[in-house]
């Protein structure tokens, strides 16, 4: 990922750096194993945990060697043996290169995760205020684009809070689904390790064990951790849809935050665009399309091919820096989101009241007049409202037919915007008790 939406703890992560700390960790952790079971005397073990390490300059010397190789988990070896030199014989002993490589990669992932959950728990518990502020905020709902039915923005807030929970949920599986390595040999048969061996170093590393691998760890566990990146990702793509669509000129119900001394266009000075929101959408489409990579990666010939290797050194570095990215942008649009009660108020005078359209129609019902009947009645009154200009209210009372049926208080008492909302307290006490 670009240099533009990576943030520093994530970027650390996935730096060439942190990941051979990690194929060490692993090595290091294999050679203690081996240790317990009376492979590596006592000496060999300290002297390898005292002189290893990786730094810039141990980097830089894997780069060499790999150049040379053509491989890098040889060339990391190769590097790490200078540093061992006459325990040298002890340090990869019966591994595959697969065996670092995945079981450092759950440790990578891993650690990735709980970064974007702990963004994600700001993100809920900001959402989760907003949704209490403006639970009495008046708005309209809209369905296709048009006018439908009243509810309020905290309604709205208490929606995005409910769906990013459930995609925590997500993330959260994914974690554990992740949290596998394997440490059997070239073709899963331990046939130069042992199962104890890789017991105790899993253990040492909180991994658990692949019940059943091959070369590597099967490729579904990665593709749940992406499916839970871009369903996350999705669902800030929705909520940044809906801050658009609500920030148009002829909307003007919410804003992103605009900072002073900000300018939204090289041209037009007057402008304030919704930069970030539709940033938001962008980024949602990379990791949305980097699943399908992930999909693409189960298939795999045989025991292993590599097919997958050079795919996920993108998709999943760019894909967790992507969204803890948007997580933070999105709080921050959150703190600073402007809202206009007094303009979602007018935009529901637009449509004359016709939003009690559904209220009517019950009403009428419960009067027992059949249900096509009533449907008629009260279509025939709202196209009167829109095309005379009138009010629904006017073009419901002075019907003869609906009059019949409907006394003017019931009329009013039917199109009240508070009436579609009688059960809200109990919708927010479902979603926050």
């Amino acid at each position: 990922m670009i240099e533009r939406y990576t943030r520093k703890e994530m970027g650390h992560i996935w730096s060439e750096l942190n990941k051979f700390r990690l194929w060490l960790r692993v090595e290091i952790a294999v050679c203690r194993a081996w240790h317990k079971l009376g492979k590596i005397p006592e000496e060999a073990l300290r002297e390898i945990e005292k002189r290893t390490f990786v730094d810039e300059k141990v980097v830089e010397k894997i780069y060499q060697y790999e150049r040379v190789y053509k491989h890098d988990v040889l060339a990391f070896v190769s590097a790490i043996n200078e540093q061992i030199q006459e325990y040298s014989h002890y340090f990869h002993m019966g591994l595959t290169s697969s065996d670092v490589v995945d079981t450092a990669l759950a440790l990578q992932i891993r650690e990735a995760l709980e970064l974007i959950i702990q963004e994600l728990d700001r993100v809920i518990e900001r959402l989760r205020s907003l949704a209490l502020e403006h639970k009495s905020t008046l708005m309209m709902g809209r369905t296709h684009g048009v006018h439908a039915e009243p509810m309020t923005l905290g309604l709205k807030f208490l929606s995005w809070y409910e769906e990013l929970k459930r995609n925590k949920e997500r993330l959260l599986q994914a974690l554990g689904t992740v949290s596998y390595g394997k440490l059997s040999g070239a073709v899963g048969t331990y046939s130069n390790l042992e199962p104890e061996v890789e017991k105790l170093a899993l253990q040492e590393l909180g991994l658990k064990v692949e019940p059943v691998s091959t070369q590597i760890v099967p490729r579904d566990r990665h593709a749940q951790v992406m499916y839970a990146l871009a369903s996350t990702a999705g669902a800030l793509e929705r909520f940044a849809t809906e801050i658009r669509h609500l920030q148009r000129t002829e909307v003007l119900e919410l804003m992103e935050p605009f900072e002073k001394g900000q300018r939204g266009s090289s041209a037009m000075p007057h402008k304030k665009n919704p930069i970030h929101a539709e940033r938001l959408c962008g980024l949602a489409r990379i990791i949305r399309a980097n699943l399908l990579v992930a999909l693409e990666n189960i298939p795999l010939w045989h025991e292993r091919d590599i097919s997958h290797s050079s795919a996920e050194r993108v998709i999943l570095p760019d894909s967790t820096i992507a969204l803890h990215y948007m997580l933070g942008l999105f709080l921050e649009m959150l703190e600073g989101l402007v809202v206009n009660p007094e303009r979602m108020r007018k935009n529901m005078e637009l449509s004359h009241g016709l939003y009690g359209s559904s209220r009517v129609l019950v009403r009428l019902m419960e009067k027992g007049v059949p249900r096509d009947k009533a449907y008629d009645m009260v279509q025939r009154c709202a196209m009167r409202s829109w095309e005379e200009g009138i009010s629904f209210e006017k073009s419901l009372m002075e019907d003869q037919e609906v009059s019949v049926f409907l006394s003017q208080e019931e009329i009013r008492q039917a199109l009240d915007p508070w009436s579609f909302l009688k059960h809200i307290d109990q919708i927010y006490k479902r979603s926050l008790d």
